[in-house]
């Protein structure tokens, strides 16, 4: 429990400073293979179609977007291309949602979500939990971010490869 009332405010506190930026990350390149272990891409509905990312916070806890909540959801983790099967590559069943108690799919406030895995991953080299900020970074400060999104244009293809900036 202690985890999730951390998680929430970590993206709150994140939320409430970049609110009216609507910036997208254009310009990032390909990430070196497993160099962000943390990085989980939600695959919905029978087809498994990619549709959000998020990080993974711990072996059976994963944070994304509330506005990405589907009925039927699936964790990939350990993964670089979405095309290709890979040995590092974790398929995990999302056995339960938890959208932050004030999201409204109006506004998008609040847009966060904790997914809940059905059983733990298998962490190692490819799979391992994102370290949590003990603090705010300070305004200025360069942050890493990364992604299957696109890098071109806010309207552009999406990637297929891991991309960061």
């Amino acid at each position: 429990m202690f985890l999730l009332l951390m998680a929430f405010h970590i993206l709150a506190v994140a939320t409430a400073q970049s609110q009216g930026n609507e910036n997208k990350i254009i310009g990032g390149y390909t990430c070196i293979q497993n160099s962000q272990p943390w990085q989980a891409a939600l695959l919905a509905g029978p087809g498994r179609s990619f549709l959000c990312g998020g990080a993974l916070l711990s072996a059976q806890w994963v944070i994304t977007a509330a506005h990405c909540a589907r009925p039927i959801l699936r964790v990939a983790l350990g993964k670089h291309n979405l095309r290709k099967w890979e040995a590092t590559q974790q398929v995990l069943r999302v056995v339960r949602q938890v959208p932050h108690p004030s999201y409204s799919s109006r506004t998008h406030d609040h847009d966060v979500m904790l997914l809940q895995l059905e059983k733990p991953a298998r962490l190692g080299r490819a799979v391992r939990p994102i370290a949590l900020a003990q603090s705010c970074a300070s305004p200025g400060t360069s942050c890493r971010v990364s992604g299957w999104g696109t890098t071109s244009s806010p309207i552009g293809e999406d990637t297929h490869s891991l991309e960061g900036g």
